[in-house]
């Protein structure tokens, strides 16, 4: 990801690196990947410009964590508040603001894609695309909203490794932190040395944090606690359901009876029948409708052996029909 990404920053002579941060899993890859890009090319963070942009769902856990993840890491954060400008555009199209349906999503994730474009834009910059492979795979993004961006560092790591390297990073940033001691007597290096170690444990509390938040795209109201109401996963089903589906589907051209018994067996005791089931129907179905946003995504660096690029690994006509496939 790192590699693939520094290229295209030296190849476009990007003076920044704009990146929309919501404090969720995608998001925090993506902005981790990109802060490690910059010390492979020995630039300073603060060229990386993190925006945040709270709307109608945003809840405060995951706002103060996109904030406390960018200060960490020691880029620039801006925030803007995209509800009077979602709340406009519905007065200009005549949309009812009460009715919460795909256009009051769609709405918002558009209104963030423009301000990161025009951002990116007015400060000599690349937008960095945060969505993975499972959402590229079950079409779970707006058409020319956060589907869309300059270069996608996500494009090719499933829910699951997007999870797993977090979690890696979270556990490798808190074993470099160092115990509280006095540090009256301490030289500069050492002092230096206990600032970093206690940021970095600062820094795996927020990811793990992160990690253990809902994912959500954060588009509907939050519930009457404050707390996310909108919960990818109870829509559409596990996504280490969905991975396993899509592995066994693009690698082997497994068939939804083979994909069912596979899972299983896999899953036995994990998931019941009925989820595996519910989550089989739901990916076939997305996997074969949504291919018309596949077809014109944008570059990413190929990671594994499963890639939904339509340049050089996955080429599908956007009408192809699942009922045969059923």
């Amino acid at each position: 990801q790192c590699a693939g990404l520094a290229k295209r920053l030296e190849a476009t002579r990007s003076k920044r690196a704009v990146i929309g941060l919501s404090g969720g899993l995608d998001s925090t890859l993506a902005l981790l990947v990109v802060a490690e890009t910059f010390k492979l090319l020995n630039r300073p963070a603060c060229e990386i410009l993190a925006l945040t942009m709270p709307g109608f769902g945003t809840t405060n856990r995951t706002r103060n964590n996109a904030v406390e993840l960018a200060k960490l890491l020691g880029v620039e954060l801006r925030t803007v508040d995209i509800q009077k400008a979602c709340l406009q555009h519905f007065a200009d199209i005549g949309h009812d603001p009460q009715k919460l349906d795909v256009t009051y999503e769609n709405v918002q994730a558009r209104e963030r894609t423009q301000i990161l474009m025009d951002i990116a834009n007015s400060e000599g910059g690349i937008v960095i695309g945060t969505g993975d492979l499972s959402e590229i795979a079950l079409g779970w993004s707006t058409y020319n909203a956060d589907h869309m961006s300059m270069y996608a560092v996500n494009c090719d790591i499933p829910k699951t490794l997007v999870r797993h390297i977090v979690s890696w990073y979270a556990d490798r940033s808190g074993a470099e932190s160092i115990p509280n001691q006095n540090g009256a007597h301490l030289d500069a290096d050492e002092k230096a040395n206990l600032a970093s170690g206690e940021k970095g444990a600062a820094l795996a509390a927020v990811l793990r944090d992160i990690l253990d938040t809902p994912v959500s795209p954060e588009l509907l109201p939050a519930d009457s606690n404050g707390q996310i109401a909108q919960k990818t996963e109870c829509i559409l089903g596990a996504y280490e359901l969905h991975d396993f589906f899509l592995y066994h589907f693009a690698k082997y051209g497994a068939t939804p009876e083979k994909l069912r018994y596979l899972a299983k067996y896999a899953f036995n005791g994990q998931h019941t029948d009925e989820e595996i089931d519910k989550a089989l129907a739901v990916f076939i179905r997305r996997f074969f409708t949504q291919q018309f946003k596949r077809s014109c995504i944008p570059d990413g660096p190929k990671v594994g052996t499963i890639s939904l690029s339509p340049r050089a690994d996955w080429r599908m006509p956007s009408d192809a029909s699942a009922s045969d496939w059923f």
